[in-house]
């Protein structure tokens, strides 16, 4: 009951955050099941689980909020499901001892980005239509090595390149629910046809993935009201601290025990 409390607490207060700035559910999930010892393969699908059920309310709550431009939503999410297919595969087939070191460099950069994104505002443009699949392949991909990452990378490279904030969010948190979808399929298959490394004692994550589904999805029905008037600054300096805190943690005890 514990584990249950904490998680669902850490799920509530995390999709908050992402429910105002587009990003923090996956990676604030992500790194604290890492913290507690589960392999990068399962901190993803576990996260990945529990956000199937808050990406489809928080999206949903954009959508009735009128926070979503579908034409870019539409784009992000084909992009974003191939680049989060070949990130799920490749991280089935890779040991935990391995990619741990490496998704927590990745979650550093992640917190250092979100913190730098902080202080360089740019002014308001419509998304460089370019921009918009490459970014999403990457995002998801990124993503599913990660466990979380998609807001921020989607989300901050967007609003960094001056597109309007507002339905930036709505769009990339709606088009989350189709690259989610994908991701967990790829987990599901590989599981099932028993192709996923280290997969055994999947299910004893069951407690924290229903916590996190418990918190969330409370917070994700607020969200499309929350975006209106969150202040996005002080919400996003919190993030980054807290993740580029975590990570460097733990990256200076995976250091340690190599010495």
């Amino acid at each position: 009951m514990f584990d249950f409390l904490v998680f669902a607490g850490v799920g509530f207060l995390a999709q908050l955050i992402d429910g105002a700035l587009g990003m923090g559910y996956g990676v604030i999930s992500s790194v604290m099941l890492l913290t507690t010892g589960v392999p990068p393969a399962q901190t993803s699908a576990c996260v990945h689980a529990a956000k199937l059920f808050t990406t489809a309310t928080s999206g949903a709550s954009h959508m009735v909020h009128d926070n979503v431009d579908r034409k870019l939503m539409l784009r992000l999410a084909l992009a974003g499901v191939v680049g989060g297919v070949l990130g799920a595969a490749l991280l089935t087939q890779i040991s935990g001892a391995t990619m741990r070191p490496i998704v927590f460099i990745y979650l550093l950069i992640v917190g250092i980005v979100i913190l730098v994104r902080c202080f360089k505002p740019a002014a308001e443009s419509a998304p460089r239509a370019r921009l918009v699949a490459p970014l999403g392949a990457i995002g998801g991909f990124l993503d599913a090595i990660g466990g979380g990452g998609w807001g921020p990378v989607v989300t901050s490279t967007l609003i960094g390149t001056g597109a309007p904030p507002r339905y930036v969010i709505g769009s990339v948190n709606a088009a989350e629910f189709v690259v989610t979808c994908a991701i967990v399929s790829v987990f599901a298959t590989t599981l099932l046809f028993g192709v996923w490394h280290e997969s055994e004692g999947l299910l004893e994550q069951a407690v924290p993935v229903i916590g996190l589904i418990a918190g969330g999805i409370p917070a994700a029905i607020v969200a499309g009201r929350l975006l209106k008037h969150a202040p996005r600054r002080p919400l996003s300096i919190a993030v980054s601290i807290l993740i580029i805190t975590l990570s460097s943690f733990e990256l200076v005890k995976w250091l340690g025990m190599l010495g």
